[in-house]
This record gives structure tokens, C-alpha cells and sequence, in this order.
């Protein structure tokens, strides 16, 4: 005799967004339950979805949320931008933004089953990406920029400053997410990145068929422009002379955290 009716089918489907026959099987392999039968659905779909796990995901979708003393920014990756800009990846990516603001970045595993939910319901690699919070210290304020497309974050953005104006730093916020800088300063640039880079531009230099004797000092110059590109406080604002860290003068900028989709 059944455990349930079609009104617990429906219910199942609403609540799962699996099928018709899939909604009954489960409540029959789970008699009844509710509870039990969406677990098993949940199971059944995650099994079906982890080969999925080596396709590219070079989309998603980028939240912030903020405090005046706080930011959060959340990276969800998808394989397409038509998930991505869907109104219930962007809703969730929202909320796992303003958890992580509330709760600090650990707290992102509370949002794991939503998460897998929604790959099992797109049926694309759907994962995690940058997360980060942000604290403002004693004498330092923060701020934010979230860059849309499509209706969706592509680029986010936390910067945080002393000695520096709220209008100056949403400035260098918005700097940021265009000149996309990977790291604070050129100590923070890993050594073997460097090699790898001189190497290459002298392996350009060779190409070019300059003389021998000027090769280092060519490289030299390219990796010192190759860093200045780089590095935040080096690149010139919004692509000016004017370096960032001429613009904030005796200012000092704390950390930045960015987050771009496709990078």
C-alpha cells in the first residue's frame, strides 16, 4: 500500500526540481518519507552529475555584500554564462555572499547542498570559487565594486585603505576591476613567476635579433614592466601616468581581494 500521495509527488518535485517518475520512485524506495526520499534524490543526482567534474568552467557569477565595516565577495563557476545569468544561480551566489559576510568564510559550507542542488539541477560542473572576507582594522575603511553583465557580477571587488578618502578608495575599487592586478606590491610576486616570465621575454629578445650584449638589459626593463603591470600599487590609475601609489601619497592600502569571471 502506499505510503503517499500525489500531492507528496508534487510536493517532492517543487521541492527538488526532479521529475515526475523520479519523485515517485524515491518516495516508493523511501516509503514516504519526505525527508529521506529528497536525500535520495539528491544522492542519485549528485552520482549522475560527478563526471561532470573535469568539464571546463570558465563562467559564473560574482557577489558582494557589505557593511561599513565588512565585506564578503563569493565566486560561483559554471560551464555557461545561460546558467551563470539565471535568476537562481545569481540568487544563490547573493546569498552565499551576504552568509559569508554574517559568518565569516567558513561558514561557505553551509551553502555546499544548495550548491550541489543547483549542479544537479543545470547539470554542469558547478563550483566554488574565490571567497573572501574582509575586515575593517582600527583607522582603516573598506570598500566595494561589483561589475555587472548581463545581470549578473563578472568582476568583484574589496579594497581596504588608512589614510585614505571613501571617493579615492571607490576610485582605485573601480581601478581595479579594470586593471585586474594580481598582487599588493612586487614582494608579494612569487620568485618562480618572475623566472618564468624573464625567461620567456628572453626567448623574445633572442627572436627580435638583438645584439647578445643588450639582452639583459632589455629583459630587464620588459620584466619590470611585466611586474609594474602586475602589481596594484605600480600599474597607473585607469591607465594613466599616475601610479596608485602616487595617488594615495602617505595613504597605505591594506589588502584587496578581486574575483573575475573567466580568469
Amino acid at each position: 500500500m502506499s505510503n503517499f500521495t500525489a500531492k507528496d509527488v508534487q510536493k517532492l518535485r517543487q521541492a527538488t526540481d526532479a521529475g515526475m517518475m523520479d519523485a515517485k520512485r524515491a518516495l516508493e524506495a523511501n516509503d514516504g518519507d519526505m525527508e529521506r526520499a529528497a536525500q535520495w534524490l539528491r544522492e542519485k543526482g549528485l552520482a549522475k552529475v560527478a563526471k561532470l567534474s573535469d568539464r571546463e568552467n570558465s563562467q559564473g557569477t560574482v557577489a558582494v555584500a557589505s557593511t561599513a565595516t565588512a565585506a564578503a565577495l563569493v565566486e560561483l563557476k559554471s560551464e555557461t554564462d545561460f546558467s551563470a545569468k539565471a535568476d537562481d544561480f545569481v540568487e544563490l551566489v547573493s546569498k552565499l555572499a551576504q552568509l559569508v559576510l554574517e559568518k565569516g568564510e567558513a561558514a561557505i559550507a553551509e551553502g555546499q547542498a544548495d550548491i550541489e542542488t543547483l549542479k544537479i539541477a543545470k547539470r554542469e560542473n558547478i563550483e566554488l570559487g574565490k571567497v573572501a572576507r574582509v575586515d575593517a582594522s582600527e583607522g582603516s575603511i573598506i570598500d566595494t565594486y561589483l561589475h555587472r553583465q548581463d545581470g549578473r557580477g563578472v568582476i568583484g571587488v574589496i579594497i581596504e585603505a588608512s589614510g585614505v578618502d571613501q571617493e579615492t578608495l571607490h576610485e582605485l575599487a573601480l581601478h581595479c576591476a579594470f586593471a585586474k592586478p594580481r598582487y599588493l606590491t612586487r614582494d608579494e610576486v612569487p620568485v618562480e613567476a618572475i623566472e618564468k616570465e624573464r625567461n620567456n621575454l628572453l626567448e623574445i629578445t633572442k627572436a627580435e635579433g638583438k645584439p647578445e650584449a643588450a639582452w639583459p638589459k632589455i629583459v630587464d626593463g620588459r620584466v619590470n614592466a611585466w611586474l609594474a603591470g602586475q602589481v596594484l600599487l605600480e600599474q597607473g590609475v585607469n591607465g594613466d601616468k599616475e601610479t596608485v601609489a602616487q595617488r594615495i601619497g602617505s595613504g597605505r592600502i591594506s589588502r584587496f581581494a578581486m574575483a573575475v569571471i573567466g580568469s
